[in-house]
């Protein structure tokens, strides 16, 4: 991925830590409210993407996950570090965007797969 090939750019990346989410606005004047447990389980890392839709990777357990800290990459990323430790996702601007647009969609597919699985956002109990 050149950095040359970016359709969108963002003018405005904030972090509201109270309530786990990345705002994000472009230039062209959308704006996007990312919750982190999002950001987090539709990482592009392969870890979690696998090397095709296929191998995709569920990550359960990320209600309360947040962000320690946001990294730029080149002109064109970031790279965000998770409080769970995972820091290998290197967003582009672009996925940003996607993510932002299509927010829902991206959402309610997750909540299916963890059902579909008996898996659950909360982290386990320790007791």
């Amino acid at each position: 991925m050149g950095e040359y090939d970016i359709k969108h750019h963002p003018s405005e990346i904030r972090y509201v830590s109270a309530e786990k989410r990345l705002e994000v606005t472009f230039e062209d004047g959308q704006h996007f409210s990312l919750p982190a447990e999002l950001l987090r389980v539709e990482s592009p890392s392969a870890e979690v993407q696998g090397h095709g839709p296929s191998q995709k990777q569920i990550v359960p357990a990320r209600k309360h996950v947040g962000i320690l800290a946001i990294e730029p990459v080149g002109s064109y990323a970031v790279r965000i570090k998770f409080d769970d430790l995972h820091d290998t996702g290197i967003y582009s601007w672009d996925y940003l965007y996607k993510l932002g647009e299509r927010k829902e969609e991206f959402w309610q597919e997750y909540l299916q797969n963890l059902e579909a699985r008996g898996l659950s956002r909360e982290p386990p109990s320790r007791g």
